[in-house]
This record gives C-alpha cells, structure tokens and sequence, in this order.
C-alpha cells in the first residue's frame, strides 16, 4: 500500500511492497529514498528537534533567532529559526552506501514534521 503526502515544496511516500528502500522524502525539486531503519530514525530525529524547539520556543524573545543542531546515530539535523517559522536541514551519513542531504524552508519544514509524525 502506497501512502502519499505533499504539500508546497515537501513530499512522502511511503510503500510497504518496495522492498529495501520503502520510504521516499522529498523537497523542492529534489528526493531520496530511505530503508525502514533509516526511516525510523528520520522520524525520531524531527520528532526531537520539534519536541526541543517546543520546550524553548516560550522562553524566546519575538524576533530571537534559534539553532537546535542534533547528531542522531546515522543522522544529522538543524532547526533554524525563531519561536514562530523555522527551516530544516537533514543530513543522512550511513556507515556504507550514499549519503543524502536535504533542506526544507519555513514554513515548509513545519509542514513537513507534520505530515512525518501523522506517518510516524
């Protein structure tokens, strides 16, 4: 089964009957398809960085820029923001094979999350 999501400059798939690499994550104009392990920490990576940027977000000044870097076993991310918009860069490093970067703009990348954490 082939579960779709899209929005302005992001997009999801997911599809159980691929085999290996059962999970694609795209931007604007771009794309990259990721293993199940892969996937999950993907999924837990976000879901960090939303959780901390959430816990901060009340303690900043209107207009306080932020950056919550994060290494997460095979995975790298950045929130980039203030407490309202933020941007999101990804950097995927697995011990063999390729590597992929990804970058989403705000408020794409909250869009994003969003749609990771309904497909968790």
């Amino acid at each position: 089964a082939v579960i779709l999501q899209e929005g302005p400059g992001w997009r999801l798939a997911r599809d159980s009957s691929r085999g290996k690499f059962n999970s694609l994550v795209g931007g604007e104009g771009w794309a990259f398809e990721l293993t199940e392990p892969e996937w999950k920490d993907f999924v837990e990576l976000l879901s960090t960085l939303e959780s901390q940027h959430s816990a901060l977000k009340a303690q900043l000044m209107a207009e306080e820029a932020i950056e919550l870097e994060l290494d997460r076993g095979v995975w790298w991310g950045c929130l980039a923001g203030d407490s309202q918009s933020w941007s999101l860069a990804i950097v995927l490093t697995p011990q063999e094979g390729r590597g992929v970067e990804g970058f989403w703009p705000a408020p794409t990348a909250a869009a994003l999350v969003a749609a990771v954490r309904t497909l968790g």
